[in-house]
């Protein structure tokens, strides 16, 4: 069971919070441990192990980019630490950012992530089944994009 189907939600790159909340509450008192404390061994360890991934599956879905990053996983686009070859013309333009890193370059990668978004805003906000594998490749690509530019914030900021 994936956490989409373990939520009642359907699949999608950009979870409704509200719903996600609400799901969430309604299987943490049909599940929280707490509510098992008269039960067998058995009993008490099957709910731990439900309340654990009900929070796992919370953490994620609330995450933007690691629901992206589920998302592609669940459809076969992405593999466990899979080394995505970005394209030359975006690592310049990134090694140029890299080589000025300044006070004022915070901004700039801000811009920058802003416009991998925007080209993908659309396929991440009306995702469906019926999304194209070419447009999900799009979104893949943004998602390595937005991992290499956020490195840097990380480093500015570090």
């Amino acid at each position: 069971m994936n956490y989409f189907e373990l939520f009642e939600l359907p699949i999608s790159l950009k979870v409704d919070k509200s719903q996600l909340a609400k799901k969430y509450f309604e299987l943490q008192k049909k599940c929280h441990p707490d509510f098992f404390t008269q039960a067998d061994e058995e009993g008490q360890a099957t709910a731990l192990e439900k309340s654990s991934s009900i929070n796992k599956a919370l953490k994620l879905l609330q995450n933007q980019d690691e629901t992206i990053k589920y998302v592609l996983e669940l459809k076969g686009l992405l593999a466990a630490d899979e080394k995505y070859q970005l394209p030359p013309d975006f690592l310049m333009e990134m090694m140029d950012l890299n080589e000025n890193l300044s006070a004022d370059s915070a901004t700039a990668i801000n811009e920058i992530e802003a416009g991998l978004y925007d080209e993908v805003k659309d396929i991440i906000e009306h995702y469906n089944d019926s999304t194209s594998p070419e447009s999900l490749q799009k979104v893949k690509a943004y998602y390595f994009k937005k991992k290499y530019v956020q490195r840097i914030l990380e480093r500015l900021d570090g």
